[in-house]
């Protein structure tokens, strides 16, 4: 009698090693699930501090969200800015790839995204002639209704944006339209301004600058370099730069 009850109670506890591979095979299973691109750096952060002290000892455990130092200054959880906004920046992301596809291919459309946020970098080549501020509209049509397609998208329905003149390092012709790349590269954006406001977009989402050759993005001593920095940068601003 005493075997047979040894035995039983040694058996009490196998259940926990099949419902421990049940645990760990979910885990897994949402982690296939998980989509990073669409992860707050801040949210993430803040996860991830919370599992800082687990399995420091049986005292040690994770950080809580108890109200704290910051709730006396009003940072309550109910108070921080909704998660969608800065998900959102992940769908229009794969969204502007998408649309400019085409145009990517041929040089006409760069996206990348930065702390800034999502940035439409536009080929003034194709979009400017040589030290003219006017747009090729007939040229670029379609790409610049995607564009408007584009800001205009539910998923960015509250974000602002701002665009931004580009040049290279040549001098403009100092008999010509403008004194300095200053004026040309500003001149270009309210140029590109201009038409996505006549499409719809709303004037008060823009923010519009000029920055002459300050910011390179290629080496302005070839001639494939400077192409790169004739440019008009369309951003989707993040929440931190609005």
């Amino acid at each position: 009698m005493a075997r047979k009850k040894k035995e039983s109670e040694g058996v009490k506890g196998d259940w926990i090693v099949t419902y421990s591979d049940m645990v760990t095979l979910l885990l897994c299973f949402f982690v296939m699930l998980f989509d990073s691109s669409e992860v707050v750096p801040g949210d993430l952060a803040s996860f991830i501090s919370a599992f800082n002290n687990i399995g420091l000892g049986a005292q040690s455990g994770g950080n809580t969200l108890s109200v704290g130092k910051s709730a006396d200054l009003g940072n309550t959880i109910n108070s921080l800015p909704s998660t969608d906004r800065g998900s959102s920046l992940g769908t229009a992301l794969r969204k502007a790839t998408s649309i400019f596809n085409p145009e990517v291919k041929s040089n006409k459309v760069k996206i990348t995204q930065d702390e800034r946020g999502i940035i439409i970098s536009l080929a003034s080549d194709a979009f400017f002639d040589t030290a003219s501020a006017t747009l090729n509209i007939e040229q670029t049509r379609e790409t610049l209704l995607n564009l408007v397609s584009t800001l205009n998208s539910p998923e960015i329905s509250r974000r602002k944006f701002r665009i931004e003149g580009h040049t290279d390092t040549e001098a403009t012709d100092p008999f010509g339209p403008w004194p300095s790349n200053w004026e040309l590269s500003t001149a270009r954006a309210i140029a590109v301004l201009h038409f996505l406001m006549d499409l719809g977009v709303e004037e008060r989402r823009f923010q519009v600058a000029g920055f002459a050759d300050t910011v390179s993005v290629g080496d302005n001593s070839t001639p494939e370099g400077r192409a790169y920095n004739r440019r008009v940068d369309v951003i989707i601003l993040d929440d931190a730069h609005l």
